[in-house]
């Protein structure tokens, strides 16, 4: 276990409200070979693990919360109520929290002003997860309507690139904006055709969890034949591997990617 400090303004963890737990632990094990574990945080909640190392959280906590089954990016930060302040001085909006969860830390669940939906922690994060390119086993990537609006409000709500002790550094690669933490890129924000979202729901501005294969139509028939369905390819530019964007069978959305370093 580190403190946060160690990976401030770095995604630190992910986690999907779901409504039924035991669903969700078949599906996500069936496709992507997860076993699980008790989260600590009640009977609700379960850690997902591969090979031992934790993957992501899953609660089914959905109906109690009145919010969305989705999978959510977290962020680190050292005081979760300036955060939080942060991101109501600059126009995003916050649905949940701060929360505490002693004696681990505190959480709050906010959105952006295009509306994507991220997590702030303040407190200890596992030393052995990770996401990003390379060896983790998911990575992140922000749909949004302009990326370089978006690098600002979340450079000044996370402390990205600056003096403050972010872990983070930004910069900007074929019209994209990459986060990075030690050098390594841990997500990317990406412009795209947001006006569509209307009729085309998985446009809508958001951060997207991208879970890594090593056979995308393997994969992706389990994911099928275990009660997910496949979404339209959002048109967002960044693409490195071949890609299907999914729903689990309550809705939630994310995309398998075929790497060659998954396993």
């Amino acid at each position: 276990m580190l403190v946060a400090a160690d990976v401030l303004g770095a995604p630190c963890w992910l986690s999907l409200v779901a409504r039924d737990l035991a669903a969700a632990q078949r599906f996500y094990g069936s496709v992507l070979g997860w076993t699980f574990r008790p989260g600590g945080f009640g009977r609700a909640f379960s850690v997902a693990e591969r090979h031992g190392v934790p993957v992501a959280g899953i609660g089914a906590v959905a109906g109690e919360l009145a919010v969305p089954v989705a999978w959510t990016a977290y962020f680190a930060v050292g005081d979760a109520d300036q955060a939080v302040a942060g991101v109501r001085e600059r126009g995003g909006t916050v649905g949940v929290g701060p929360v505490s969860y002693p004696p681990r830390g505190r959480a709050a669940l906010v959105a952006d002003r295009e509306g994507a939906t991220f997590g702030i922690w303040e407190g200890g994060v596992l030393s052995e997860w990770s996401v990003g390119e390379g060896k983790a086993p998911a990575w992140l990537e922000l749909h949004t309507r302009n990326a370089f609006d978006a690098a600002v409000f979340y450079g000044e709500v996370l402390e990205w690139d600056t003096d403050g002790g972010s872990c983070c550094e930004v910069s900007y690669e074929d019209d994209q904006v990459v986060l990075r933490r030690a050098g390594e890129p841990v997500a990317r924000l990406n412009s795209g055709p947001v006006e569509e979202a209307a009729w085309k729901p998985q446009l809508r501005p958001r951060w997207l969890v991208h879970f890594k294969v090593p056979d995308l139509e393997a994969a992706t028939a389990l994911a099928v034949e275990n009660g997910g369905h496949t979404v339209p390819e959002p048109e967002w530019g960044g693409g490195r591997h071949r890609q299907v964007t999914l729903r689990d069978p309550e809705g939630a959305l994310f995309t398998l990617d075929e790497s060659p370093d998954a396993v």
